[in-house]
This record gives C-alpha cells, structure tokens and sequence, in this order.
C-alpha cells in the first residue's frame, strides 16, 4: 500500500527547520543545505517542495505569520478595551522565547525584502496585517478618533520599535511591556 504523505505537514516541518537555524546561525545562513541538515532530509526531497532559497524563506515567514493570527483569533481576551489591546499586542511582541523567535523571523525579512520582490511580498504581508490589528485596536480604544489610520500608523511604529529595542537587546521584555502601556495610556478613549 503506497504510503500517504501530507505535504503541507511537510511544508510545516521545513519551516520549523527553517526557524530553527535562522534562530542558532541568523538569516544569512538559511541556505537548502543547511536547513536539509536542520530537517534531516536530503537537498533533493527539500527541492521537491521549495526549488530556491527565497521560496523556502518566504513560506517559513508566512508560516509564522499564520501562527501569529491563528492565536490571535482564538485567544480569549478581556472585555476593558485597553487590556484587551495590551493582551493582544503582547502575542506579537517578543516577551518569551516563543514570541522572540517569531519576531526575529519576521523582521530579519526587512532587509530580505529590499532585494527580493517574493520576500518583498511577505513583508509586505507582515506589515500590512499588523497595521490591520492595530487599526482595529485603536477603533476599540477611541471609537470616536477623528485620525485612526494616523493612531494605527503610531501603535504600530511602537510595537515594531519596541521589539527592535528587545531583539537587539536595548531593552527587557518587562521594559517592553512598561513602555507599551504607557503608550496605550496616551490613546485618548
């Protein structure tokens, strides 16, 4: 009997693959080789799935961008508009190691982007979907504002350079966390 293969578990695992040596040797070493090795599989049947580099780099981040919105979407969160923002903000902010890593998949895509138009398509993605949530956020805070998109922009250069500050190790996640809040506090409401 043939044996019943799910690719898009495959897929998965390569990507898993794929976060794990950006994580340990950084974005520049993702390579098919190196992540062949990471997966244990041959180049060969990585091939099968991913023919170049970028192709391997974009799924990987699409990946984790999926990741992120799927626990968005199930997450219960509380009814006070500005916890509600903080709770969900933080599950996309580098506050463990989880959070940490999908944070330095997605931005090590920036630089990715610049010389890419496929990895250029996923940051696209990256951003485009967290300016939506922070969009939506900002309406939850100050149904009334007369400039969200403007606020959404704001929220959304804070939570990115906030992370930045944490990657690079300029601040503490409970840092992060302090200057968050004090951010959400100056959204009128």
């Amino acid at each position: 009997m043939p044996k019943v293969v799910d690719h898009q578990q495959r897929r998965r695992e390569l990507a898993g693959a794929v976060w794990r040596v950006i994580t340990r040797d950084g974005v520049a070493d993702v390579s098919i080789r190196a992540v062949a090795a990471e997966s244990g599989w041959s180049t060969g049947a990585l091939r099968h799935y991913f023919a170049t580099r970028a192709e391997l780099l974009a799924f990987a981040c699409e990946e984790v961008i999926a990741q992120v919105t799927t626990r968005l979407t199930g997450m219960a969160v509380p009814p006070d508009p500005r916890a509600a923002g903080t709770v969900v903000l933080l599950e996309t902010m580098p506050v463990d190691e989880r959070r940490r890593t999908e944070a330095e998949i997605a931005f090590a895509f920036l630089a990715l982007g610049l010389q890419d138009a496929a990895l250029a398509r996923v940051q696209r993605l990256h951003f485009s979907s967290m300016f939506e949530l922070c969009l939506r956020l900002v309406t939850q805070l100050a149904p009334g504002l007369s400039n969200p998109r403007g606020a959404a922009r704001r929220l959304h250069a804070v939570v990115d350079g906030l992370t930045v500050h944490v990657l690079a190790g300029h601040l503490t996640p409970a840092e992060m966390v302090a200057e968050l809040g004090a951010h959400l506090d100056t959204v009128p409401g």
